[in-house]
């Protein structure tokens, strides 16, 4: 999933009106699995100045970068730390680990040839989903159109639930960052 997609859902699930703390617990939560791979992208897009086809179609795979991944993106890790914020009854923790459940559980189903062992360290197998969420050849189409009407569906619940001029330009902001790539790619693709 987009990760705009992974920020609406997570603070859908687990973000709370009238607890900030809470609520940014879910936003970080939602983003700490990608964030490696922001970072790494980042830096050798913009620093190192590498031909994105390299990171993309190489580094992406690469040993070294999917040790971070399988470490950033373990269900086993985030449940394990979940269970610990739920049996100490700590709302940010439940918030932050919760959401990156819910992000690891979507990528989990909705990555092709570009999954992460999710389950590491007890194996570094990696899941094949039937489905990806941006690769037309395993139903990307469909899976992209899902996202986003539910992303939008959630940002109505979420408006509705945050009255905050800020956390509503937030809920925008993401709105419009998660629609505005389908809209685009509509037009690029569209026939004559």
């Amino acid at each position: 999933m987009n990760t705009p997609a992974h920020l609406i859902f997570g603070l859908t699930a687990f973000g709370k009106a009238g607890r900030p703390a809470v609520t940014a617990a879910a936003l970080t939560g939602a983003m700490l699995p990608d964030l490696s791979l922001y970072l790494l992208v980042g830096w050798h897009l913009q620093v190192l100045g590498t031909d994105p086809q390299v990171v993309f179609g190489q580094l992406y795979f690469s040993d070294g970068w999917q040790s971070i991944f399988r470490i950033d993106n373990s269900f086993i890790l985030w449940g394990i730390a979940f269970a610990i914020g739920a049996m100490m009854r700590a709302p940010i923790v439940i918030a932050l680990c919760g959401a990156a459940l819910l992000h690891l559980g979507f990528d989990f189903l909705l990555h092709n040839d570009d999954g992460r062992a999710h389950f590491w360290p007890l194996s570094n197998w990696v899941f094949q989903s039937p489905v990806s969420y941006w690769d037309p050849d395993h139903y990307g189409n469909i899976a992209g159109s899902v996202e986003v009407a539910l992303s939008l569906l959630c940002c109505g619940i979420l408006w509705r639930r945050f009255v905050g001029r800020w956390m509503r330009a937030l809920i925008v902001l993401l709105g419009l960052i998660e629609f505005a790539p389908f809209v685009i790619f509509a037009f690029m693709f569209a026939g004559p």
